[in-house]
């Protein structure tokens, strides 16, 4: 029975919208095409997002709007930010369009030559693709989100500053170098000791643009009074790979915190600027290339993160959560 609740699609995963069979016969038996959940999302969105090219169309030719709007975009412009282009030409074939203006001002067809499908969609008579500066910034984009592939776990933090190099970065903490054979001992098993005595040790690498420094098992790159030095004179971006809650930004510009609790790597929303809807689609899943590419750096290779930094140095022993 179809209950107003569920609208039909009660025990549908992720998995489910890939199954054309269950997804028509749930359909023929009254499932709402247009919402799905306690939360009557738009389901041709969930599906834009998770299912098949042929569970897409069979969901399309039963809509009544194909670019209906869930928080300002269309199913089209979720299947061109989860990189499901297939199903992007399902809905256009359907009837979407892919130069509706939508966030930013971004289409779904503009946005896509951005990305790897760049020949999504014929560019219409009089249609305006990419300027010289949005072009370098998908290129640099693409070099940079492959540069630093690979970096897959959680719990690690990290500060991107622009313009200063690694022995600024330490003189500006007032940190000292740490104990070679204690941070060994730290790296081996960093869990084994007092979060104090680990948090205060890190990493600092100097990259181009500017330099990094990282932490493999903690969040202190992040903390407010590490910004607040650092960003003297310019800009920085603040990252915690939360375990917990997924990953944590912050941007702070000439010791001024100006935004807490980001989520980089994350879809854009409503009110996102045109160059910050570009930055969410060029680093999606990508939260360190996000930060880097926020701040102007261009590392080469995931060094600066997860490896082998320039110098290991151990932080004075102060509030550094105090701005």
């Amino acid at each position: 029975m179809v209950t107003a609740r569920e609208h039909g699609w009660s025990g549908m995963n992720w998995e489910g919208w890939q199954d054309y069979a269950d997804v028509r016969r749930r359909l023929d038996e009254g499932a709402d095409p247009e919402r799905w959940g306690r939360g009557g999302s738009r389901t041709l969105h969930r599906a834009a997002v998770f299912g098949s090219p042929e569970v897409v169309a069979e969901l399309a030719s039963r809509v009544a709007d194909v670019d209906a709007l869930e928080y300002g975009t269309t199913a089209l412009w979720e299947a061109i930010m989860s990189d499901r282009p297939e199903n992007a030409r399902a809905l256009a074939a359907a009837g979407a369009d892919p130069w509706r203006p939508l966030i930013g001002g971004w289409s779904p067809g503009r946005l896509s030559l951005a990305g790897p499908t760049p020949d999504l969609f014929p560019l219409p008579p009089g249609g305006t693709g990419l300027t010289d500066r949005e072009h370098a910034a998908a290129q640099e984009g693409k070099r940079l989100t492959e540069a630093l592939a690979g970096i897959d776990h959680d719990g690690f933090g990290l500060a991107c500053v622009a313009g200063i190099d690694a022995e600024e970065a330490v003189s500006r903490l007032e940190a000292t170098s740490a104990d070679e054979t204690e941070v060994a001992e730290i790296i081996d098993d960093p869990y084994a000791y007092d979060l104090d005595v680990t948090l205060r040790i890190v990493g600092v690498t100097t990259v181009p643009g500017g330099c990094v420094v990282a932490q493999p098992w903690g969040y202190a790159p992040s903390m407010p009074g590490i910004h607040t030095r650092l960003s003297r004179g310019t800009i920085s971006y603040g990252l915690y790979a939360n375990p917990k809650s997924g990953n944590q930004g912050s941007t702070t510009r000439d010791g001024v915190i100006e935004g807490w609790d980001l989520h980089p790597g994350g879809a854009p929303d409503e009110e996102s600027s045109p160059e910050e809807v570009l930055s969410s689609y060029l680093f999606r899943h990508n939260a360190v290339a996000y930060a880097c590419a926020w701040t102007g750096l261009r590392p080469t290779d995931t060094r600066a993160m997860v490896g082998m930094p320039d110098r290991w140095v151990e932080l004075p022993n102060r509030d550094h959560w105090a701005h």
